[in-house]
Parts: C-alpha cells; sequence; structure tokens
C-alpha cells in the first residue's frame, strides 16, 4: 500500500532547502507527495524556532492538525528547529504527535514514518550528516536556494540559532558544485540564491580559508543567468568579495548585509563585531565600486535601547537609503545572553519603533523607484497577478519572496522563467510598473 505524504514547511529559506532534502529522501523510498492534506496519510511539518513568533506559528500549525486527527485517522512528524530547540519538553507538551525529529536527520524519514504507521512512537535528536545533493525543488523551477553550510559561530546575543543549529559547518566545494550542476541542468534553474547563516565564512572550518570566491568560480562556470548572495557578514564582507560582485557578469549586483543596528553601545552588547564608522565606510565603499543594491536586517527595541539610540538608527535609514530593509522588534528568547539583560524594552515602545521605522523604509523605497523611470530593466518572468490582470517578476536587484516586483505588459505571449527586457514606466507604492520591449 502507497503512503501519501504531505508536508509543511514553515520559517527561512534554509528551511526549506531541508524540507527539499527530506522530500528527496521519502521520494526513494517510493513515498508518494500530496498538496491536499485530505489525502495524506502523513503529515510532516518542518518547524522555525528563530523567535517567539515563529515558535507560536509552528505550535498552532502543529495543533490545528492535532485537532484535524479527531476526524480522520493520519500520522503527524514535527521535524525542524522546534523540536531540536526543546526536545523533551515539547514531546511532553504536545504527546498526539506521532513523531518527533530533530535537524538534519532527514535520511531517517522513511523509517520514521513506517515506524508512525505502525503505532511506535518515535524521539530522535540523534545528530546527522549536513545536507546532502538530494532535492526536490518546492520553489519555482526558476530559481532554487543553496545552503553552503550549516550552523553559526557568530554567537550574538539575541540569537538562538547556534544553540539549535551548531557550530558553523561548510560543505565541500564538490557537493555544491554537484547540487549547483543537477539544479541547473535537469531542473532548468536560472537563479541560485546562495544561503547559509553567514555565507561569507564559507570555507573556514574545512579549508583554514574563506572560499567562498572559488565557491562562487565553480557555481559560476554553470550555466546559470544569475546567482545572488544572501547573509553577508559586515566585517567579513571583503574588498575582494566587493570587487567580485562587480565583475562577475553572473553574480547579481546585490548583496544582503544583516547589519542589524547602527548604535556603537547598542553593537557591541549585541555582541556583533563592527562599529557605526565601519559599517557606513562598507556601504560607501560598495556604493563607489559600482551599482549595487543593498539588503539589510535591522533590531528594534534591544534592551537598553533609549530613544537617541533609536533616533541614531532612524536617521541612518533616512540617510543612507538602502534599497531593501526588514525589521524587527526584539525578541527575548531562552537561552540567550540578551534575555537576561536588564532594561527591556515595553513591547508597545517596540511596535511604535518598529511602525515609525518601517514608515520610514517605505518612503526611501518609493523614493529610489522613480530613480528607475524610464530605464530598461532585465527582469525574470516568474507569474500572473490576476488581481490586477498583469504579468510580474523580478531584476536582479531583488530577491524572491522579500523584495518588491516589476508589474509589466506585454504584447506577446511571455512564458514564465524566461527574461525579458521591460521598459519601466512608472511605481505602485513598492513596486515598479513597466510594459515589455
Amino acid at each position: 500500500m502507497s503512503v501519501k505524504l504531505g508536508i509543511i514547511s514553515l520559517g527561512c529559506d534554509k528551511n526549506r532547502v531541508d524540507t527539499e532534502n527530506l522530500l528527496a529522501y521519502a521520494g526513494d523510498a517510493g513515498i508518494e507527495f500530496t498538496a491536499d492534506e485530505n489525502e495524506a496519510d502523513v503529515i510532516l511539518i518542518n518547524t522555525c524556532a528563530f523567535i517567539k513568533k515563529s515558535q507560536q506559528e509552528a505550535i498552532d500549525t502543529i495543533l490545528e492538525f492535532v485537532e484535524k486527527k479527531k476526524e480522520r485517522d493520519f500520522k503527524i512528524i514535527v521535524t525542524g528547529c522546534l523540536p531540536e530547540r526543546y526536545k523533551q519538553e515539547i514531546v511532553d507538551a504536545i504527546p498526539e504527535v506521532d513523531a518527533f525529529l530533530g535537524i538534519s536527520e532527514y535520511s531517517k524519514i522513511a523509517d520514521v514514518i513506517k515506524s508512525a504507521r505502525e503505532g511506535k512512537k518515535v524521539v530522535d535528536f540523534t545528530p546527522c550528516d549536513l545536507p546532502s545533493t538530494k532535492r526536490v525543488l518546492t520553489t519555482p523551477y526558476h530559481y532554487a536556494y543553496l545552503k553552503i553550510a550549516e550552523g553559526c559561530d557568530n554567537h550574538c546575543t539575541y540569537c538562538a540559532i547556534p544553540k539549535i543549529r551548531g557550530k558553523f559547518r561548510s560543505r565541500t566545494i564538490e557537493s555544491l558544485y554537484d547540487e549547483a550542476k543537477i539544479l541547473v541542468d535537469e531542473y532548468g534553474v536560472k537563479e541560485l540564491n546562495i544561503v547559509a547563516q553567514d555565507i561569507t565564512r564559507y570555507g573556514i572550518d574545512l579549508y583554514n580559508e574563506y572560499a567562498l570566491l572559488k565557491l562562487l568560480d565553480k557555481i559560476t562556470s554553470l550555466g546559470v543567468e544569475w546567482v545572488r548572495l544572501l547573509y553577508c557578514y559586515p566585517e567579513l564582507l571583503s574588498d575582494d568579495l566587493i570587487k567580485y560582485i562587480v565583475k562577475n557578469d553572473k553574480i547579481c549586483k546585490y548583496v544582503d548585509i544583516p547589519l542589524q543596528h547602527i548604535d556603537d553601545t547598542i553593537l557591541k552588547t549585541m555582541g556583533r563585531r563592527t562599529s557605526e564608522k565601519e559599517i557606513k565606510n562598507l556601504i560607501e565603499k560598495i556604493r563607489n565600486a559600482g551599482d549595487v543594491a543593498i539588503r539589510s536586517t535591522f533590531i528594534v527595541g534591544f534592551p537598553g535601547e533609549t530613544d537617541e539610540q533609536f533616533q541614531k538608527l532612524y536617521d541612518f535609514i533616512g540617510e543612507y537609503k538602502l534599497n531593501y530593509a526588514g525589521f524587527f522588534a526584539y525578541s527575548k528568547e531562552d537561552g540567550t545572553a540578551a534575555a537576561k539583560l536588564k532594561n527591556q524594552i515595553p513591547q508597545a515602545v517596540k511596535n511604535k519603533r518598529l511602525k515609525n521605522i518601517t514608515a520610514l523604509q517605505s518612503k526611501v523605497i518609493f523614493e529610489n523607484n522613480k530613480n528607475y523611470v524610464g530605464k530598461s530593466l532585465k527582469v525574470l518572468y516568474e507569474g500572473i497577478d490576476y488581481d490586477n490582470n498583469i504579468f510580474y517578476g523580478r531584476p536582479e536587484f531583488c530577491a524572491p519572496e522579500v523584495d518588491a516586483k516589476v508589474l509589466f505588459s506585454s504584447d506577446y505571449l511571455v512564458n514564465v522563467g524566461n527574461f525579458y527586457d521591460v521598459k519601466i514606466t512608472g511605481a505602485n507604492g513598492y513596486d515598479l510598473v513597466g510594459e515589455v520591449k
């Protein structure tokens, strides 16, 4: 009898890659996949537990399916960061779950499903190997994420990732090249997004040197059109890497740099290894090197953040006008150094600061958009916005899922996953608007 597996993947793009590894192992074992939860014999929930909000989303999703088990017979397997972080605590809290797995244990999935279907409770947090080259893409086939390392060695005081995911562990250049080749040659991927907790640290543990450029040389030798760099820590974003981004035609003129704040005292308390002066110099260096879009993330309401320190961050956003930025209210996470700090900021204050700085960044984006009007952009076509009856895609300065889109019209047929030259005629708030030339 065949088994149908339904999967819900929560959290970040790195978690998505884990889900795709898991699907590949399940498929190799003859397990069928279904997008209809009512057909599934097994529901697997790959969870995130980075901050309180993501933990709550994971728990709510699990409990939703626990309720549905009362209506029909199926098994629930929970994997990912939530069980890895809380282990026996989450096992005891939700006994209705049939199996719990930690991270990177996906080669075991067929055996776990078999045991769960036989009525055996499975709880397994045994460490396993790094992700394999096996993937079943859950993104559209024109783009994919390439996870080049696991874990993190940065130990920022607000972050639980090192405790959940362990030390930074690079995959070999050979394994990543093989995986990228499969994605490009067999799936037809046009855009590879390079991800890890910190891609700039790649290789130091394996090769005793930072080896990102060597890896990128191999990957860009393939038939891929775009290679995008996500999560570059500022202190390791070297002059050589900046030059490489500018000079290599296959590297998107885009860099994601998690800065988190601009005030030196806050940065030091966060455990960051950079300063206001170094951050500003880095931004100027990137902009002087070429037309490279910069995305970043920032935390507001970190313990002890004064009105003056928030204002400094606010003024920085207004002055430096980053292309894109994500903002998060500080989340007090169990087991982190920052959770023990005094002067925790009231939630109402954090929410107000978040609202104000997000509104400012929106104004920055709206203003930046005016600079593209009248220009032609190479756009990767992704689909149709049926509400507005218009096509949409992304230029190289926009990452999938988080940045803006280009909404465009065309007088002839366009095909998803192909590139088109689009003349920008205006903007629709966050997004650009244009027409195929």
